[in-house]
């Protein structure tokens, strides 16, 4: 399980995570919703100990991330796979060394495990036979496949995805969920997709919450979710340019930071 309690974070004078309390339970999806700019992907990077919380408490299994060193870091993240945005494929290299970079890197298996390792994970994801390719050679989907397929080499416990389905038509996007839900459930993982796209939120998540002015504002199901009273939350999955979300500025001049 992952617990998070009170978590603040501050850049400078901008508080992101201002009390923020969640708990993701073992084998679940959780789909972290809110805008551009709410600290989702910071939120990411806490539960990681990529930055350091300002505040609160962050524990995966039971064990305090803020107070890990740096060599209980690196054993914590061995447990975690990341999708990234953009699949953050490394051009240079081969499909089947981009899959293989964790093991050669922190495991003592042989050239061959790793090499079945690769074809096993690339088959488990669609796309068995690729490891000679380069990401170059490769579609938008493909990448987020091969990126799966890292992310997955280590038989982690846990995926964090962040925005899977940016950048893809709603087809491929359909696909990338469905391969989401099905690692999930085959492999017993258990998984954070941050995301502001709600069919995928509602195709992958067991529970969703909304993540807004730096606290969780809804925590549900996608039934839940739906049917809420809440006018803050119905505006996000409706997308309406109107609302409590959005100010008279946005709203009359089509836009504006957010």
């Amino acid at each position: 399980m992952i617990e998070i309690k009170n978590l603040t974070k501050r850049f400078g004078a901008a508080t992101v995570l201002d009390g923020v309390d969640l708990e993701i339970p073992t084998g679940d999806c959780m789909v972290v919703l809110g805008r551009s700019g709410s600290g989702k992907s910071v939120l990411l990077k806490n539960v990681i100990g990529l930055v350091r919380p300002d505040g609160g408490s962050i524990r995966v299994d039971g064990i305090e991330v803020a107070q890990l060193s740096y060599a209980g870091l690196a054993d914590l993240r061995r447990r975690f796979g990341m999708l990234f945005q953009m699949a953050a494929l490394f051009d240079s290299m081969t499909v089947g060394e981009n899959v293989g970079l964790a093991l050669r890197e922190h495991t003592t298996k042989s050239e061959s495990e790793i090499e079945a390792i690769c074809e096993e994970k690339l088959t488990r994801v669609g796309l068995p036979g690729i490891q000679q390719k380069r990401p170059a050679d490769l579609s938008g989907g493909m990448r987020k496949r091969v990126g799966l397929a890292r992310a997955i080499a280590m038989n982690p416990d846990y995926i964090l995805y962040d925005e899977p389905t940016t950048g893809l038509d709603p087809i491929t996007a359909e696909q990338i969920n469905l391969l989401i839900r099905d690692l999930q459930k085959g492999l017993k993982i258990t998984s954070v997709v941050v995301t502001h796209d709600m069919r995928s939120a509602y195709a992958v998540g067991d529970r969703l919450c909304l993540l807004h002015e730096g606290r969780i504002r809804f925590v549900g199901t996608p039934g839940d979710i739906r049917t809420t009273s809440d006018p803050l939350v119905r505006q996000f999955i409706q997308g309406d340019a109107a609302g409590p979300l959005t100010s008279s500025i946005e709203t009359a001049g089509g836009g504006g930071k957010t």
